[in-house]
């Protein structure tokens, strides 16, 4: 009688390389039909980490595909990290990572690339004049509290009147608000979170969002969830869905523009979203890192429902990169909280570039600048959209980046690939995901941080390849 664990051993060897996609399901290009129903099973747990897959022949035999249409399945799946080969023993689906990929490209190879993967503004010599001009001015005047400080801290009834500007600009009066001075968003990002959750405490997000979010939730212990987006935002009766389910502490949105997807909420979404936290006792966390970078944009979630958002903005993106100051705002109630966690993270406003923005923002140089990247990142999309015409290509009112959409997130991969080829980084949208990457398959494509002919160029050249595999594929 054969031994009990090798008959089981033997049947679940069995069972792991039974399973099969239907043929009949399977689509022209068929690598890519069955690349998506092998990551789908993958994603439903029909495949489970571990699980081994048919060889190729197997597999080819049974679909009546060829061994190289399978080989190619296996291998987009291989670069997409859900399955791994292993000599000897097989093909198996591989355990879920806990990291995120960055969307950016290396110090080192942006040296070789025209670099559209990471949002910066567009600098020209005004921007040159105007910190030669301050820096000379401060050299002359410097003040002593600049120098003598630790940080800067400022509270609901003595905020600057340059920050009290600013926000105005954004669409916010401090009224019952309290106002922490930040290096930049991705400090004031952090400072929020660990304002409005504690760990183990959930928050919910688009389902595409910031790039950072999904770590800086899971290093501060945070649970994270996406809820579904359409073309207007956070889609309410998701956000609804999962609060009937079980506690949320808050909502973390970018509702401005700045979204890989470009859309901006509506009030009337904003109103709804609103709505939901109220009732369900939700904090909202209102990222408006590009600050008043678009057109008479909605008002501020933060000025629709001051008593329990937690804003911030500032002005590295639609100023200067190296002007690394941010606002955070705060109802009253969190000014303690907000400072003390500040304070703890070692992140803070340093005083020279804080003087520097007070500078440029009482003395109208600022909203000069403000005014020149609108109207530049206008242009510059007016004219992409022109090569582009015909393909679907989407921005927000003065953005930062385009957004083109892919037919999944093989095909995403392999633009970004073939783009990077032809010497030209873009940032792939699986690296936005807050959940399964492939909800959202596209391209983000920043439209600053280049001269024009630069810039030019390099949409001429995503162009062609997008133009070239629309080609390809109709053969």
């Amino acid at each position: 009688m054969p031994d009990l664990s090798i008959v089981m051993i033997v049947v679940i060897i069995q069972i792991m390389t039974k399973w099969r996609p239907d043929p009949g399901s399977l689509t022209r290009p068929a690598y890519r039909s069955l690349v998506q129903a092998i990551e789908t099973a993958i994603q439903n747990g029909v495949l489970k980490p571990g699980d081994r897959l048919p060889t190729q022949r197997q597999m080819a035999f049974d679909l009546s595909l060829s061994v190289q249409t399978v080989s190619r399945a296996y291998d987009k799946l291989v670069e997409a990290g859900k399955i791994v080969g292993e000599v000897g023993r097989g093909t198996f689906v591989r355990a879920a990572s806990d990291e995120i990929s960055m969307p950016f490209v290396s110090r080192k190879a942006a040296g070789r690339l025209l670099d559209m993967s990471i949002l910066k503004p567009v600098l020209d010599h005004a921007h040159e004049e105007a910190m030669q001009k301050t820096l000379r001015a401060m050299a002359r005047s410097l003040p002593r509290a600049m120098m003598g400080g630790f940080r800067q801290d400022l509270r609901a009834g003595d905020s600057s009147s340059a920050a009290r500007r600013w926000l105005s600009l954004c669409g916010l009066d401090l009224e019952g608000m309290a106002v922490v001075p930040t290096n930049g968003s991705t400090s004031a990002m952090t400072v929020a979170m660990m304002t409005a959750a504690q760990p183990g405490d959930l928050i919910v997000s688009e389902d595409i969002g910031h790039h950072t979010l999904r770590p800086l939730a899971r290093f501060l212990g945070i649970r994270l969830q996406g809820v579904t987006v359409d073309a207007g935002g956070i889609c309410p009766d998701g956000l609804e869905r999962i609060c009937a389910k079980e506690p949320v502490k808050a909502v973390y949105l970018i509702p401005n523009g700045a979204n890989p997807l470009a859309f901006t909420m509506t009030e009337s979404r904003r109103a709804a979203v609103i709505e939901v936290a109220r009732r369900h006792d939700l904090l909202i966390i209102e990222n408006q890192s590009w600050g008043p970078l678009q057109d008479a944009p909605p008002p501020p979630m933060a000025a629709m429902a001051p008593e329990r958002v937690l804003y911030f903005t500032s002005l590295t993106k639609c100023l200067l990169p190296g002007l690394r100051v941010g606002y955070l705002v705060v109802p009253d109630h969190f000014c303690a909280s907000a400072a003390n966690r500040h304070m703890v993270t070692s992140w803070m406003a340093t005083n020279m570039m804080t003087e520097i923005a007070g500078r440029w923002i009482e003395e109208g140089t600022a909203e000069t600048l403000l005014n020149r990247q609108q109207l530049a990142l206008r242009d510059r999309a007016d004219f992409a959209a022109n090569v582009f015409r015909g393909l679907d290509m989407r921005t927000s009112s003065n953005g930062l980046h385009l957004w083109l959409p892919c037919h999944d997130i093989y095909e995403e991969a392999d633009l970004v690939k073939s783009i990077r080829e032809s010497g030209v980084a873009v940032a792939n949208g699986a690296s936005f995901a807050i959940g399964p990457p492939d909800r959202h398959p596209g391209l983000r494509v920043s439209i600053g941080g280049q001269s024009f002919p630069e810039f030019a160029r390099g949409i001429r050249m995503i162009d062609a390849r997008l133009r070239n595999r629309g080609r390809a594929e109709g053969l």
